[in-house]
């Protein structure tokens, strides 16, 4: 479905949950969320039909995340069912990776077909520090195990945090050329719940280059992605700037939170509650928040937060 300027609305990314096992800083509160009833939440039934839904509208790609989608006890049957759909083609998901060494060859057999996995650290201290409780042994495990599941492709996403982890991008850009992973730098967006970072945090991906010396240039994108390569290396490196470079124009997605909300746009407070809906209601629904869509979000920037009304775990990653 083509939305009032233009841009063919091909992609949902979908949350199954809020709830997490790490606490990210600038993702969730210390304390996690308050859970909400089972009947407040979208059934796995409602979910699906969402995507039915979708599909008739001509999405063809569906990213399922969370909060931690893999948390949620019957997330392979949720991913086997979507990948089902027709008119889907590609079923992605988005992890920390902490229960990827269980769940990741079950997760490709149930039909995903990537996976992109949050990572932004390698040295373990600092890993427990912006997690709050996770172990950065855990999450290299989880990579591994993503690895030898035959996905076609593994992404690893860094949010790039000034003062925190942009002395580490020549490590993590190496990455590429240790595994055959890509990793992609994204800006740190001032969401609700994050209002502790200061404004040296919010630094543009324009600098990584100067820190990849070695790194040259791609032709082309990958979606929203800048892409540059490492000589040898394996994989990409692709710099996604919400920030300093908006990709408004070519913004191809809307979002379907957990407890069944579509959002239009990411930065925006506008929702359209689904839950309860049958199909034909949840198809009516979805033509309107393409409809809604804004040309592009408002200023981002360390004093100018988003204006969306959610933190980042109950939208979705």
């Amino acid at each position: 479905m083509i939305d009032p300027y233009g841009r063919n609305i091909t992609y949902l990314r979908l949350s199954v949950t809020e709830l997490c096992d790490l606490r990210c800083r600038y993702c969730m509160p210390e304390e996690g969320v308050c859970k909400k009833r089972h009947e407040d939440m979208l059934t796995e039934d409602e979910t699906v039909g969402a995507v039915r839904a979708a599909a008739r509208l001509g999405i063809t790609k569906v990213r399922i995340t969370g909060g931690e989608p893999l948390v949620k006890p019957n997330i392979l049957s949720i991913c086997r069912r979507v990948s089902q759909v027709p008119g889907i083609r590609e079923t992605v998901l988005t992890t920390n990776a902490l229960r990827l060494k269980d769940l990741a060859l079950p997760l490709r057999e149930a039909g995903v077909k990537r996976v992109n996995i949050s990572l932004d650290t390698l040295d373990k201290d600092k890993y427990a520090y912006i997690t709050r409780r996770g172990r950065l042994e855990d999450a290299l495990a989880g990579i591994r195990a993503a690895l030898s599941a035959g996905f076609d492709k593994v992404k690893i996403n860094t949010v790039l945090i000034g003062g925190f982890n942009d002395g580490e991008v020549p490590a993590l850009a190496e990455l590429t050329r240790v595994w055959p992973v890509d990793v992609r730098f994204i800006e740190l967006m001032p969401m609700p719940g994050n209002e502790d970072f200061g404004e040296e945090a919010f630094m543009p991906c324009s600098g990584v280059p100067e820190m990849l010396p070695d790194a040259v240039p791609e032709k082309g994108h990958d979606g929203v992605a800048r892409l540059y390569r490492l000589p040898g290396a394996l994989g990409s490196i692709g710099l996604i700037s919400p920030l300093s470079s908006h990709f408004c124009a070519e913004c191809n997605r809307i979002r379907l939170t957990a407890d069944g909300h579509l959002k239009p746009c990411l930065h925006s407070a506008e929702e359209i509650c689904i839950k309860g809906m049958d199909e034909a209601g949840v198809l009516e629904a979805m033509k309107k928040a393409i409809a809604l869509k804004p040309r592009q979000h408002g200023a981002l920037s360390a004093k100018e937060k988003s204006l969306s009304a959610r933190a980042m775990n109950r939208i979705g990653g």
